[in-house]
């Protein structure tokens, strides 16, 4: 899958959850540059995620994640 429509899914499924677009999408996108974005919102973030592309993320998996770029690549390992 294209990495553009990865993004454009991603930027959709964060705005549903925290409820707003006052984000930029860019591969160093993190956690706390984003308005919201805690530890449940987190959670909730990552089913999604997992829901809308038909994957599982193993914990050791998201453990590694540094930013929205390293998220998109392990989307697309699992895809």
């Amino acid at each position: 899958m294209d990495v553009e429509v990865i993004k454009d899914n991603l930027k959709t499924i964060l705005t549903n959850v925290l409820s707003h677009d006052n984000f930029e999408m860019k591969d160093e996108l993190t956690a706390k540059d984003v308005d919201g974005w805690d530890s449940l919102s987190h959670m909730v973030i990552i089913t999604k995620i997992e829901e809308h592309f038909g994957i599982k993320f193993k914990l050791r998996d998201l453990n590694k994640l540094k930013n929205m770029g390293s998220l998109i690549a392990l989307i697309q390992t699992k895809i």
